[in-house]
């Protein structure tokens, strides 16, 4: 299983929140430059990048700094939050995002969607799945959506996508495990699919890593645990060895 640590974005700074709400923000590291090459340090070779600023004003907004940590780490990282457009997508992997994420866009706008998987292949465009309720989130988790989680999953992996990141929003943020039952539901409704699910919140011990493992996930995206030190990078470079 892929380790995948966390940096989300607010005015150039990394930061996390609570279950999605701004309200939360809690800066931890000025230069988030500096965090990447923490975690490649640690031998982790993935980085998911959050632009909540992009999410919340619809259009890519802190692309500089997706630019600056591609091109002085060789972290492969996937990039989302705000990506609306063509435009949107071009300035990602311009910048030097290796994968995009598209979840409002998934809901709002499928057709564009889909072309984005049917150009640049499934390698490329993630399935942003992160739910509320059973329900999918859109616009940096601010509005629920009438689509329900598995049937949207389902439906996109008929359409080709392949790689899916669920974050269940109940979750996260509040280091209290991730919704490791949810995911085993997720990978049972589509077994048979060719399907990469990356789990996303909650994720707080290495036990939880090892869980989500043993459990057929191809991913876990971990933040705040890190960043609250309930998960040193010295354990995870350990797993990653392991």
């Amino acid at each position: 299983m892929r380790i995948i640590p966390a940096i989300d974005l607010i005015d150039g700074k990394c930061v996390r929140l609570s279950q999605g709400d701004y309200n939360t923000s809690k800066i931890y590291n000025e230069d988030p430059l500096d965090m990447a090459r923490r975690f490649e340090d640690h031998g982790i070779q993935h980085l998911h990048l959050v632009d909540l600023d992009g999410a919340k004003a619809k259009k890519i907004i802190n692309y500089k700094v997706l630019e600056r940590i591609a091109g002085h780490t060789s972290l492969k990282i996937d990039f989302g939050g705000g990506v609306r457009s063509g435009e949107d997508l071009n300035i990602a992997f311009n910048s030097g995002a290796k994968q995009v994420t598209g979840g409002s866009i998934a809901v709002k706008d499928p057709e564009t969607f889909t072309s984005w998987i049917d150009t640049y292949g499934s390698d490329r465009i993630i399935l942003g799945a992160d739910a509320r309720d059973r329900q999918i989130a859109v616009s940096g988790w601010m509005d629920t959506s009438d689509k329900a989680l598995i049937p949207f999953i389902t439906d996109y992996l008929e359409k080709g996508i392949t790689y899916v990141i669920c974050t269940d929003i109940s979750k996260d943020g509040l280091l209290q495990g991730p919704a490791t039952a949810l995911y085993q539901e997720i990978l049972e409704a589509t077994n048979g699919k060719a399907l990469n699910l990356i789990a996303s919140g909650g994720v707080t011990t290495m036990d939880d890593v090892t869980v989500l493992s043993e459990s057929g996930c191809e991913g876990a995206i971990i933040g705040k645990a890190i960043y609250e030190g309930t998960i040193a990078l010295k354990d995870l470079e350990n797993f990653i060895v392991r």
